[in-house]
């Protein structure tokens, strides 16, 4: 099937969802509206609910036909991401990527989308509800900040630095407990690392260039494929710790993306080697020896 669309106009829909469903219940959320689902770490609120809703309409009226794959769907419908795994085109949505600091009243916070092709993402935007701007990116044109008033700014990641002047952001809530005091003793390595409960966050900040590397270890398309691209387009290389390229058919595992492929080989065997990780570790270093075309099979912007 043929898919057309435009990322201004998705972009928009996603703006409108965060205005209308998101920022009204911002500081106002009452004990009744939170629930847990995986864990009591993982929560859902009317907001992401009625948010996602509003993109499921509107994104199917503007690409009819096209597979709808959002968070709160997913959760409950289980078939829904084998469907993703076969379809060829669908758009993915996190309605709210932070929900938890959004029950808390922090405003780290965001809505993420990606137009995906053949389980590989070819489009997508990050919006933060809080400063009412968006990065975006289409594969092969580069990524953008787009602020408010319709000017713009293309995104590059930082300059490669060494190990110990790294800077990170990492999740660690669900590595497994026999990996984790391993992991995170080796990042005493890197200058500095934090999480912001917030995939949307975390990989606005890496494209815009503040910051060496993401590690994030729950693998759900929601949270990875718009960001992955938009950091790919920015210059980033990206990979699975394990060697392999990331796509929407990945549900374990760790991801890893830096600033560069040979940051990320660095990081990849100095901090985050373990193990049943690097299997794919021989093939990735060849592959670092000739020009990189990512898993998204094209050239990485500079």
């Amino acid at each position: 099937m043929s898919m057309h669309f435009d990322l201004r106009e998705l972009a928009d829909k996603v703006r409108q969802a965060a205005w209308q469903e998101i920022l009204p219940r911002f500081q106002a959320v009452r004990d009744l509206d939170v629930r847990s689902k995986a864990d009591a770490t993982d929560l859902v609120t009317a907001a992401d609910e009625e948010a996602e809703r509003f993109l499921k309409r509107e994104f199917e009226r503007i690409m009819p036909g096209v597979l709808f794959v959002g968070e709160e769907s997913a959760s409950r419908e289980p078939g829904l991401l084998e469907r993703l795994d076969h379809a060829e085109s669908a758009i993915v949505v996190d309605p709210l990527d932070g929900t938890a600091n959004f029950v808390a009243g922090m405003p780290l916070f965001g809505v993420m989308a990606a137009v995906v092709r053949q389980g590989k993402a070819v489009a997508g935007v990050i919006y933060d509800p809080m400063s009412d701007d968006w990065i975006m990116a289409e594969q092969g044109g580069g990524a953008f900040l787009i602020r408010p008033d319709g000017t713009e700014r293309r995104l590059a990641v930082s300059q490669p630095a060494p190990l110990p002047d790294m800077v990170g952001y990492v999740s660690t809530d669900f590595l497994p407990l026999e990996i984790k005091p391993e992991i995170l003793a080796r990042l005493a390595k890197v200058r500095a690392f934090s999480s912001h409960r917030c995939a949307a966050h975390m990989y606005r900040a890496f494209a815009s260039g503040h910051g060496d590397f993401v590690m994030l270890d729950r693998l759900t398309p929601w949270d990875h494929l718009a960001g992955t691209l938009i950091a790919a387009e920015a210059g980033a290389y990206v990979a699975c710790v394990d060697g392999s390229p990331y796509d929407a058919s990945k549900r374990s595992g760790t991801l890893l993306t830096a600033s560069d492929p040979d940051s990320w080989q660095m990081l990849a065997r100095e901090v985050f080697a373990h193990d049943g990780w690097m299997a794919g570790s021989t093939q990735q270093s060849a592959a670092n020896e000739r020009p990189w075309h990512g898993p998204f099979e094209h050239p990485n912007s500079s």
